[in-house]
């Protein structure tokens, strides 16, 4: 390993010139740190960041749980946060979660033990009104932005998210627009506060348009493709006189239109759909899917713009963007009436 003394013998200074040079300290020329730069380089110097931090008492690691990687809707938020943090001279650790609240405490224990300087968390839910990993987080004040809506346990945390209820109005109004009248929503877990919030957004724009809000039309679906495709065969199974689909999340959304599909429903002749995320299968599915735009690459640059606030002392507010409609191929005009259950009687069961 090269080292400070070998960089100043070979630049023909002192170890204290290569450390302020290194360090890109003020009371030093532009060229002189330059030509001290180049010879470290060539020599292939590594700096010692574990000495650096315990010098300053900061790590520079900055720690992102998540549920999971192979979740699309992580990949371009956790994409930004670590285009931001390279700018600021940070390196991310990335940590699963699995949507598991045990999972969720190690690896959190794991973090703070590796002394990291902030911590950005998307958040297992859970029922209970505190969390003791939580609490714990608050009371040694490491900086913590929520990646989601924040629920009763982690509310004392600056977080980041879209508007949920109103983008999910906005796709239910784009489906009564289109004429459908009876249209179902397979929602999310009811733990979560974006889940709630899109069925909430669903609800209201019926009542706004008039129409009644249907508890038969309302599936559990959990939030992923397998749940998707699960929802789908119980709506065929039911036969509910529906003629579009609202689902809580683009992987609900094409897990139940590919069964739907699989089953000879045609999207959207016999029955539209729409998502929620807008990942990127969603633009590529076999019928192109309707969805909301959801700004995550945006969301992950407000997250480290929260997170750098926290880190020099400030303090930081909950931010909410908005999200906008993607019309594509999945929706159009429900079909003519037939005097029977419509879009399903032809589906055996």
């Amino acid at each position: 390993m090269v080292r400070l003394k070998e960089i100043a013998a070979a630049a023909g200074v002192s170890m204290m010139t290569v450390s302020k040079a290194l360090r890109d300290k003020s009371d030093l020329s532009a060229a002189t740190k330059a030509r001290i730069r180049k010879i470290a380089a060539e020599m292939g110097y590594v700096p010692d960041i574990g000495a650096q931090g315990f010098r300053s008492g900061t790590t520079r690691l900055l720690g992102v749980v998540i549920s999971t990687a192979t979740n699309p809707l992580y990949a371009r938020m956790v994409y930004a946060l670590e285009q931001q943090a390279h700018q600021l001279g940070y390196d991310l650790v990335l940590a699963h979660s699995l949507n598991r609240t045990d999972r969720e405490e190690s690896v959190i224990r794991r973090l703070m033990a590796r002394r990291i300087d902030g911590l950005f968390i998307s958040p297992v839910y859970r029922m209970e009104a505190e969390a003791p990993i939580y609490q714990e987080l608050a009371r040694r004040k490491i900086p913590t932005v929520l990646l989601s809506q924040p629920a009763p346990f982690c509310r004392m945390f600056p977080s980041v998210s879209a508007e949920d209820a109103a983008a999910s109005g906005s796709a239910t109004q784009h489906l009564i627009s289109l004429g459908h009248r009876n249209i179902a929503f397979f929602a999310g877990p009811m733990n979560t506060p974006w889940a709630a919030e899109r069925l909430d957004g669903y609800r209201r724009a019926l009542r706004d348009a008039g129409l009644p809000v249907q508890d038969k039309l309302i599936f559990g679906a959990g939030a992923t493709v397998e749940e998707g495709a699960s929802a789908a065969l119980q709506f065929i199974q039911e036969r509910p006189e529906a003629t579009a689909i609202q689902c809580v999340n683009d992987l609900v959304a094409i897990g139940a239109a590919n069964t739907l599909l699989n089953q000879g429903v045609r999207i959207p002749s016999d029955l539209s759909v729409v998502g929620f995320g807008n990942v990127m299968a969603s633009e590529y599915f076999r019928v192109p899917l309707t969805t909301i735009r959801q700004p995550k690459f945006r969301l992950g640059t407000l997250a480290m713009e929260l997170m750098t606030a926290q880190l020099r002392g400030e303090s930081a507010v909950s931010r909410r963007l908005g999200a906008e409609l993607a019309i594509r191929s999945s929706t159009g005009a429900p079909p003519a009436p037939t005097g029977g259950s419509q879009i399903i009687d032809s589906i055996p069961t």
